[in-house]
């Protein structure tokens, strides 16, 4: 249930940044979800990588990381070590609750 719940925060986050800051792009990371192992396999491959986060938000020259999460909701041991080394690369990364969070968060930066 809390899955679902972070699915529709994390849609509403994507149509209020994409109608409010139309010349940046947001977009999502799928790296979660129940796959097959052959799939999961290939996936991984291809660069899928657990712990990244759910989205990415490229504006004005800049790359900030969005994990989505509900108001319970709390980082998985990877996403902590992702928001680690993002932040060791000098990117900024948000834990974010809501669409009216990001957007003020937007403003600031």
């Amino acid at each position: 249930m809390a899955k679902h719940l972070e699915d529709n925060i994390q849609e509403n986050i994507v149509i209020a940044v994409r109608l409010y800051y139309p010349d940046s792009l947001i977009f999502a990371v799928p790296n979660g979800g129940k796959r097959n192992i052959r799939e999961a396999i290939r996936l991984k491959r291809q660069g899928v990588t657990a712990g990244v986060s759910d989205l990415i938000f490229i504006h004005r020259g800049n790359v900030y990381f969005f994990e989505v999460k509900t108001d319970e909701g709390r980082q998985s041991l990877l996403q902590n070590q992702f928001e680690k080394f993002v932040i060791k690369q000098r990117f900024k990364y948000f834990i974010v609750r809501s669409a009216a969070e990001v957007l003020t968060i937007i403003d600031k930066l």
